[in-house]
């Protein structure tokens, strides 16, 4: 009988707020080099000599801020869902990190002991981008490769307008969007604008022709901007946010290149200056909440907001382990095995059995 696995991979964070972890953290991180896409010697003087010295204070200050008893938001919240997930699976359901712990190359190594013929892969990223979806991916094909090359890997697509996100994504907004707001700030990850150039497959289309995002074109299966702009169309149309309560923007740049715009940071400022006093702020790019949306979104733009005039930042938490979120993952596993369901069916009545026995 065929031995199937789920593995679930999110980004990662550091091992704990200290300085040495946070710094090692950063290092793996931005030497990614489609995360830090200039050529290895100038990735490393600029991570190792402009970036390390000092910014693994200002981050290990800002993780301590929402760290908790259990450990990194994104890491706690990503093992809930795998145990949600696994509660309603009867084959194994495993979790890994792009970066640091659980390590893509520890978890394929002991998957690979139990004699895993198929691995199913879903990224913890709704829309594709280079840095995100595209790295994950890429790490796990070279760890399936080395370690269990007779392994078959499915790899679960970008998933940024599935119905059943769409739903999740507005059911665990509900209640927010229920209460009186002002305006709706959609708040994305930023990117470097030459990542979705060279993601480009045409090489002339993304942020050259006119209404790129909008155009059909061959880009956007593996547009990063197209997809989230698709993600806020299928989201305000299921939940009926008229068109001048939102907007779009996008977070946490680095360096001097040109990045996707309008910035966040600059946004919320620019809403409250024009009148806006109750603000919500919803992150689809992050399925699990983390250091953006905690610290970035919850407390530095927070109070950025109220200090240019508003009353109110309330963000909008994450899919976290929403049951419509699991069910989702779920309906991503069951697509391509429907026998999983079955199995699972018949693995609950031999329990039951045993129990009344």
């Amino acid at each position: 009988m065929t031995k199937k696995a789920v593995l679930l991979v999110n980004l990662g964070s550091p091992d704990s707020p200290s300085v040495p972890d946070v710094r090692r953290y950063l290092r793996e991180f931005l030497m990614d080099g489609r995360v830090m896409d200039a050529p290895w010697p100038i990735r490393a003087a600029v991570v190792n000599f402009a970036i390390l010295p000092k910014r693994p204070h200002a981050s290990a200050e800002a993780y301590r801020s929402v760290w908790t008893k259990e450990g990194a938001p994104l890491i706690v919240m990503s093992r809930k869902i795998q145990s949600a997930l696994q509660t309603r699976l009867a084959i194994p359901v495993e979790l890994a990190m792009r970066y640091q712990n659980p390590s893509i190359h520890a978890v394929v190594e002991s998957l690979s002991l139990r004699d895993i013929d198929e691995l199913l892969l879903i990224p913890l990223f709704p829309q594709y981008a280079m840095s995100s979806y595209e790295t994950a991916v890429e790490r796990v094909k070279k760890a399936v490769r080395e370690i269990t090359p007779s392994t078959t890997l499915h790899i679960q697509p970008p998933y940024y307008e599935r119905p059943d996100y769409i739903e999740a994504l507005a059911a665990s907004a509900s209640a927010w969007l229920n209460q009186p707001f002002d305006h709706l700030l959609f708040s994305f990850h930023g990117l470097p604008e030459r990542h979705l150039k060279k993601a480009d497959p045409t090489c002339s289309h993304c942020l050259k022709a006119k209404d790129c995002c909008i155009t059909p074109s061959p880009a956007h299966a593996t547009c990063y901007r197209a997809q989230c702009l698709a993600t806020v169309r299928a989201f305000v149309a299921k939940t009926g946010v008229p068109g001048e309560k939102y907007s779009v923007a996008f977070q946490s740049r680095l360096g001097r290149d040109p990045w996707l715009q309008p910035y966040t940071d600059r946004e919320i400022v620019r809403l409250a200056s024009e009148g806006i006093k109750r603000l919500l702020v919803i992150c689809p790019a992050f399925v699990s909440d983390c250091l953006e949306t905690l610290e970035e979104i919850g407390m530095r733009a927070s109070e950025s907001f109220r200090l240019a005039g508003g009353n109110e930042l309330r963000l909008i938490p994450c899919l976290n382990n929403h049951p419509k979120w699991i069910e989702t993952v779920q309906r991503m596993v069951t697509e391509r095995w429907p026998q999983t369901m079955a199995d699972q069916v018949k693995t609950a009545l031999s329990t039951r059995c045993l129990l009344e026995n």
